[in-house]
């Protein structure tokens, strides 16, 4: 295949999942009886502009439907990013109630309504019927569509020009990421600022989070690769920030390059830097993460297997996409978890894509009171032993798989 971005021949594997429906094509009762779409899930890297990207084998269309099931608001430590993000952008670009912020890929409106409760004129930009229909609740103007140069012309023939551009865990998702990445470049001011946060590619390959790898998400980013990306299509970086979300981010200031007129920061050298100290420019670095995957998946799975034969009974919490990668990559279904808990009403009663194992809410886990809680979303894993630390009322115990399997009581 040729790269998404440099149109080069692209032959080089990154990893090998074999094959999964969409991560986020929850079941139904109904739809237990029918055949389910599986894809290949094979990522490569291109050797010339270092991105890393999936085959593509699913249109866009295909994974982000009406029925869409990811709302960002049922993560209280998502939220409190959220307020944090907009208190920071408010102060550092001087927003006010003449500065319009626009949020690609605005989900249910969890951040665009921080703005806009400050009295920010606000507008999201959300494909996905589901996400956009929770955002409108909240009051918030959502043109429901996907985003790109053409949207971005028609919007500014509207007279919106945007003061700041947020594009939180979206880079990731587009197929087209020149067209994307362009639509900024039209729809910022002269002096407006565009944030990206993105999974850290660095990390991910540091803390063999392979399960972060879905049909959904096209591109697997580094700095290195978003420079190269930006700057081919009207924008210019100038300034970087790690972040502690989704396992290690970053959030990527940029404006445009014709017009831009804030100077690049030390951090933008110092976090290129890194990369290429890591290997990052070099095919080696991507070439040991297949088997790196493949002993985390082992030790999973044999962990599982181990408990059923002590008579343990498993569960999950989290119907999270990644966990869906997890599930189906070790080939798990409700012989070796049971159930799957998550707070978002949308999923219960309906099944995991592929694994099949049914989800249900968290009172569920007071009911049944599993011996083993395997988090899903391990990521978010001090917020949920938190949250589910009454389950040492009975023993139960937590398991994370990622970056390496680990069995903890609840109290620790």
């Amino acid at each position: 295949m040729k790269c998404r971005h440099c149109a080069h021949l692209v032959t080089e594997r990154f990893i090998d999942l074999g094959s999964a429906p969409p991560s986020n094509a929850y079941l139904t009762d109904a739809r237990l009886a029918a055949p389910e779409k599986w894809f290949p899930l094979t990522v490569l890297v291109c050797t010339h502009c270092w991105l890393v990207q999936t085959e593509d084998f699913a249109e866009a269309s295909e994974l982000f439907d009406a029925e869409y099931a990811y709302f960002s608001g049922f993560s209280t430590s998502w939220l409190a990013h959220c307020e944090a993000y907009a208190v920071a952008m408010v102060e550092r670009f001087a927003l006010g109630d003449e500065s319009l912020v626009v949020e690609v890929a605005a989900n249910d409106g969890s951040l665009l309504g921080c703005f806009q409760d400050r009295g920010i004129p606000s507008l999201g930009v959300e494909p996905t019927a589901s996400t956009a229909a929770s955002a409108r609740a909240r009051g918030l103007e959502i043109v429901e569509a996907f985003f790109g140069v053409d949207l971005a012309r028609d919007l500014v023939a509207r007279g919106h020009r945007a003061a700041l551009t947020a594009a939180n865990n979206v880079l990731a998702h587009v197929p087209d990421i020149n067209d994307f990445v362009g639509g900024f470049a039209v729809l910022l001011a002269d002096d407006g600022v565009a944030t990206f946060e993105f999974p850290h590619l660095l990390n991910l390959v540091r803390e063999h989070q392979f399960d972060t790898i879905y049909h959904e998400h096209y591109s697997y980013l580094s700095l290195l690769a978003v420079t190269h990306i930006f700057a081919a299509n009207g924008l210019a970086v100038f300034d970087v920030e790690a972040l502690p979300t989704h396992g290690g981010s970053l959030r990527v200031f940029a404006q445009r390059a014709e017009s831009g007129v804030r100077p690049v920061g030390p951090n933008v050298a110092l976090t290129l830097g890194k990369e290429r100290e890591a290997g990052m420019d070099r095919l080696g670095f991507y070439q040991r993460f297949q088997q790196q995957a493949e002993t985390v998946k082992d030790d999973f799975l044999s962990f599982l297997i181990q408990a059923r034969r002590e008579g343990k009974r498993v569960a999950a919490y989290g119907a999270a996409a990644k966990g869906n990668t997890l599930l189906n990559f070790a080939g798990v279904r409700p012989d070796l978890i049971a159930f799957v808990v998550d707070r978002n009403p949308s999923k219960q009663g309906k099944y995991m894509p592929g694994s099949r194992i049914p989800i249900r809410g968290e009172d569920a886990l007071r009911q049944e009171k599993p011996d083993y809680i395997v988090l899903l979303p391990w990521n978010l894993r001090v917020e949920l032993v938190e949250q589910l630390k009454y389950v040492h009322e009975w023993g139960g115990r937590f398991v994370t798989a990622i970056p390496a399997l680990a069995v903890f009581d609840a109290e620790r």
